[in-house]
């Protein structure tokens, strides 16, 4: 029963965490508005914002860095994509391919779609132009991806590597790769600091209904297996 409690909490927190996301998102629409922005668009949450991008200034070197590396998530995307085909062909059912990896790639899509939206519907724009262009910015996209895609390596090491070596160094390599990620975009002055708050939080909501989903599945399918065994030997 604990289990169960456990895994029902996480999805509540995933759900807290999106509806907080977007109260997050309707401040920063709303909330200390002023056209501090490129071309004196609006932004949101500009005292705190306007202070924050002065104090950081803009380091077009780790925003390019930063940039570049937003490919490991990409790859990392495709891995588990190339793991999914394989179980397909070999299997030669969907429903045979492990749930995890099934919801993973549901998952992937989601946050593919949230990017795409936020792009087609800009909330503020970058503070500074890149290369020439008024690019949208809330949330952070490489922010966004990161830390959606990046918890989800440590997720399936944890549950399929066996050698505790891997388990360590994929953690460590998880933990390090988010944090400088996410700091870098944060002080190389490409994004306001609402951005990559936003990101953060709509990240976290939806890791956590995909770990909460994979997990809950897996219970009720061990919970039901059990029963058929101690019903057949009844």
């Amino acid at each position: 029963m604990n289990r169960i409690n456990n895994r029902k909490t996480g999805l509540i927190a995933g759900v807290i965490l999106l509806l907080g996301f977007v109260l997050f998102t309707f401040l920063v629409i709303y909330f200390d508005v002023q056209p501090v922005g490129q071309k004196g668009t609006n932004i949101g949450f500009s005292t705190v914002n306007t202070r924050f991008h002065q104090l950081t200034g803009s380091n077009m070197t780790l925003y390019t860095i930063t940039d570049w590396l937003g490919i490991v998530p990409i790859l990392i995307c495709m891995c588990f994509g190339v793991l999914g085909l394989v179980q397909l062909i070999k299997r030669r059912s969907l429903l045979k391919v492990d749930i995890d990896i099934i919801l993973l790639g549901v998952y992937y899509i989601i946050v593919i779609l949230g990017y795409l939206i936020f792009e087609m519907i800009p909330i503020n724009y970058r503070p500074i132009p890149i290369d020439g262009y008024m690019e949208a910015s809330y949330p952070s996209s490489t922010t966004l991806l990161v830390l959606s895609v990046m918890p989800t390596l440590k997720f399936q090491i944890d549950r399929r590597a066996k050698n505790k070596t891997v388990k360590g160094i994929t953690t460590a390599f998880v933990v390090l790769f988010s944090a400088f990620m996410v700091i870098g975009r944060l002080i190389s002055g490409v994004h306001w600091l609402t951005d990559i708050i936003g990101s953060v939080i709509l990240s976290a909501g939806v890791y956590l209904l995909y770990q909460s989903s994979v997990l809950l599945i897996e219970f009720k399918k061990e919970k039901r297996n059990e029963n058929t065994r101690i019903e057949r030997k009844s």
